[in-house]
This record gives C-alpha cells, structure tokens and sequence, in this order.
C-alpha cells in the first residue's frame, strides 16, 4: 500500500529569505534552491540537499502539498521531483487533482461551513472594524473562504490578538499567527479532512504530515507519524502529542530534517500503521 506524505510549506518545508534562520558562518551555510519567484523576484528556498530529498521522496510516496495559500498563491512554487498528483490548499478548502480543484470537495466543505461557523462577511466586517490602519498593511479574503491580515509585528498589540481569538472561537472560527500574517479560519476548514480523502482514494495505510502553525496541529494528530520544527507557533507554545517529533532544527534546516526523516519512514520494512488518517481528529493537547 502507498505511503501518504502530507507537509505543510511555508516555514515547513520552503522558507523565505527572511525565515532561512542561518546562523552559521557564511563559508559553512548550506547550497539554496529557489523554488518560489514572485513578480520577478525570487522568493522562497529550500537546501538542495533537501531537493534531492524531495525529489526521492515524490518516487516513492504519494507526496501531497498541504497548505493554507491559495491556489494561485501555491502554483507559483516549483517543488523539486515529480509533479504531485494532489495538492491541498486553501487549508482544504481546496483539493487539487493534477492541478484541477475538485468540485465535489469544494461543495462540500462550503455546505459544511454554512452549517457550523458564522459567515465569513461577518468575520470580515469584524476585522475591518477592530483592526488598527496604524499597524494593518494588507486586508485579504482567500478563495472566499477565510480571511487574514498582512500586519507590522513590531506595532501589533498583542492582547488585540488574543481578544480576537476568544471572539472567533464563539463563532466557530479560529485564529492563527504566522509571521506578519494573522488569519481567521473557520474551524470546519482543515488540512486533515482534505488528507483523509486523499488517503481513501489512494487506498494509504500509513499517513506522515509536517507542520510549524496551530492551523497544522489538526493535520499533525491525524497522521500516524508527524514532525515539527524547533520554530513557528506550535514549538513557541511548546505543543506535544503522541508520535509527534519535536525537532531541534529551526529555519530552512528543518526543512532539510524533515524530508529526510520522511524518506527515512518510508523506507522502513512494512508495519500496521495506526489508521488514525482515517478518524476524526482529536483536540491538540496543550501542556499546562
């Protein structure tokens, strides 16, 4: 049966110039790959040793992006290897089959959103109204199904942050961090609804997944192994669950670690796996 490979991108696998995180001396910093240009310009890297890795991996298992961009937003990457036959963005609000959404999925999880959380005009409404312009950049709404802000970080007050997390959480939505970024998510959008589908029609036994964010805890608790690297909001608040690695690597060499500890699962001897890929999803544990 195939192996079912699910990571998250951003400060997961490809990194930014500004989240590379080297800190070692220039002569010893590892080779980088582009693998994102935007407006002429390059914008996000992986090691191209981790390329190579990539590359290997996307042989030997169903490797599937797993992202909060949008679809527009994820086709300006070039990811090493084969061209993945299934991609998941828009938080699964959208699941890509050979670059094609599909239409079926995204009814569904637009029928699922009408029932469970309030709509996302009256989450927008909120955030224009509370939002300070002195620290506020960017208003956005993704695939008309969440929306975020582009934020100066060094002027945002951060008990608005928290105020606006106990509002959303009423509402059935949650809310995320990311870098300058601050996104309002309906909780019935998740990774992990788009990778169990995925793993029922590939007939997957066995699910790995990354992730950095708590908008990735969800994919993390419903695969049978996960990993996260030693930054991004999961390791700041210091997040566990069972058969979940911590890593110590922080930036792009997280990145590295984490495709070779994937291509280093996969290459195991066959073994029963959990199943966990294929059940509802827990509530991440928090340490007191």
């Amino acid at each position: 049966m195939p192996v079912l490979v699910a990571s998250d991108l951003d400060r997961t696998l490809i990194y930014s110039s500004a989240a590379l995180a080297l800190t070692m001396p220039d002569p010893r910093a590892p080779r980088l790959l582009c693998v994102e240009v935007h407006e002429a310009k390059p914008l996000s890297y992986m090691t191209e040793t981790a390329a190579q890795l990539l590359t290997e991996l996307g042989d030997t298992a169903v490797f599937v992006p797993t992202t909060t961009r949008t679809r527009k937003q994820y086709q300006r990457i070039n990811l090493p290897g084969p061209a993945p036959k299934y991609a998941i963005c828009a938080n699964g609000g959208h699941l890509l089959v050979d670059g094609v959404s599909d239409a079926d999925w995204h009814a569904s999880v637009q029928a699922r959103l009408a029932e469970e959380c309030a709509p996302l005009a009256e989450v927008r409404e909120h955030l224009l109204r509370t939002a300070d312009p002195l620290w506020v950049r960017k208003h956005r709404l993704a695939e008309d199904l969440f929306a975020y802000l582009v934020v100066e970080r060094e002027l945002l007050p951060e008990d608005w942050v928290k105020e606006l997390a106990v509002w959303a959480e009423n509402r059935g939505w949650t809310v995320s961090l990311q870098g300058r970024k601050i996104y309002a998510v309906p909780k019935p959008l998740t990774k992990s609804a788009a990778v169990r589908e995925v793993a029922r029609r590939t007939g997957a036994e066995l699910t790995l997944a990354a992730g950095d964010s708590l908008l990735d805890a969800d994919l993390l608790l419903a695969a049978d192994r996960g990993w996260r690297p030693g930054h991004g909001e999961l390791a700041d608040a210091g997040w566990s669950a069972p058969d979940i690695s911590a890593l110590a690597e922080r930036g792009v060499l997280a990145g590295e670690r984490i495709v070779r500890e994937f291509l280093r699962e996969v290459r195991q001897p066959a073994r029963g796996a959990r199943g966990t890929a294929g059940s509802s999803t827990p509530p991440p544990h928090r340490p007191a």
